[in-house]
């Protein structure tokens, strides 16, 4: 598995296997970073944190939005709103846990919605068969 080219290219095309396998390594790298950033700083680094591991899953993310013929504005859409949310947690503008902000949870909620969605749509979906306007299959049929 090419990692370069899997955490920092925006063209091509991967199946759910590499998919998953991407994902699930980002999610163990990223969640070590926010234990540590929860224990040195806070909310705050652990939103910088977070913001560090957008590039990649959003590589990963829109080659695999290729595979499903999925626009890539869509997935634009949900990592530019978790960016947001992370940008009001360093801002301070986010609230509490137990009293968010109003625009937190404005954005938060369709966040959810859109996150479970594509999940979906990326994770257990198949891709197209045979080559598409992004590359070949990925599973190699034709």
């Amino acid at each position: 598995m090419d990692w370069v080219y899997l955490l920092n290219s925006f063209d091509g095309r991967i199946g759910r296997r590499t998919f998953w396998i991407a994902m699930l390594a980002l999610a163990v790298a990223e969640t070590a970073g926010h234990l540590a950033a929860e224990a040195l700083q806070g909310d705050r680094l652990s939103a910088i944190v977070d913001l560090a591991f957008t590039y990649p899953e959003f590589a990963v993310a829109a080659k695999r939005a290729h595979d499903r013929k999925l626009p890539v504005w869509l997935l634009a859409i949900f990592f530019a709103a978790g960016a947001l949310l992370d940008l009001f947690t360093v801002l301070g503008w986010a609230g509490t846990e137990e009293a968010p902000s109003l625009p937190a949870v404005a954005i938060a909620v369709p966040f959810t919605i859109l996150g479970l969605a594509l999940l979906v749509e990326l994770g257990f979906r198949r891709g197209t068969v045979g080559p598409n306007q992004y590359g070949p299959d990925p599973l190699g049929k034709a």
